[in-house]
């Protein structure tokens, strides 16, 4: 694990090189399709920039919410720079502020979400790097499979040899992104972002058996709650734009 870098006098935090990492990815990736909407590339600097600010936020205090005792044990700069950040929430911050900075521009309807499909999935696969960096607790149970590892220099420690469920998610997730890319314009608007919330639910859901999170509702945990919603929101989704598509052709 290498949950900091020392650069002479300064300390950096691997988790958020890779969180600035996934930002300028998903700015890139955003360019490029902006051009191909007939749209000015510049605009991905002012959506990543509205995406970091939103998403760091909303997954702050989402992370906050649920870990209270945790959050509030050190100075308030540990709590604000610490690795504590929770995915849903930074989707959601991320999201609303994406949409204000869209409906100024213009530019709210379904190419964006479309294409913000394609750069959360991006931004997950990459972030999930940062948390098998920074070893911050996403990992998995304790597992006697052969790629097991132990983080004890993590930032939430542990010795024993548990699923490394952050490079699961990397991989899935980096799966899903080169998967969607190169469905895009092949569907009807909004689909493509349907797809994304059944896929990444399913994911999401499927990990959370092996991972360490407590069970809150019918035996689920919070994520698999909304990862639940997420695959019938996107299912509805498709759906409809599907039928819409359909009937705008008969």
């Amino acid at each position: 694990m290498i949950p900091e870098i020392d650069i002479g006098p300064v300390e950096l935090q691997t988790f958020g090189i890779m969180l600035a990492l996934s930002l300028v990815s998903c700015g890139l990736l955003a360019a490029r399709r902006l051009r191909e909407l007939g749209k000015p590339g510049d605009w991905a600097y002012e959506m990543v920039l509205a995406a970091g600010i939103g998403g760091v936020a909303g997954a702050k205090l989402d992370w906050i919410v649920q870990n209270p005792g945790q959050a509030f044990d050190g100075s308030v700069l540990d709590v604000v720079i610490g690795p504590g950040l929770v995915f849903f929430g930074g989707l959601l911050g991320g999201a609303l502020a994406v949409a204000g900075w869209a409906y100024r521009r213009g530019f709210l309807g379904w190419s964006l979400l479309d294409l913000g499909g394609v750069g959360v999935a991006l931004g997950y696969a990459l972030g999930r790097i940062g948390c098998q960096l920074s070893g911050d607790g996403d990992y998995g149970v304790p597992s006697d499979l052969p790629w097991a590892m132990a983080y004890p220099d993590g930032t939430v420690p542990t010795t024993d040899l548990v699923h490394p469920t952050p490079i699961y998610e990397t991989l899935a997730m980096g799966l899903v992104t080169a998967v969607l890319w190169n469905l895009r314009d092949r569907f009807a608007p909004g689909v493509l972002f349907g797809l994304y919330l059944v896929i990444a639910g399913v994911e999401r859901f499927l990990i959370e058996f092996i991972r360490r999170n407590d069970s809150v509702l019918a035996g689920l945990t919070i994520a698999q709650v909304i990862s639940v919603a997420m695959v019938v929101a996107g299912s509805a989704l498709i759906a409809w734009r599907v039928r819409a598509a359909r009937l705008a052709t008969a």
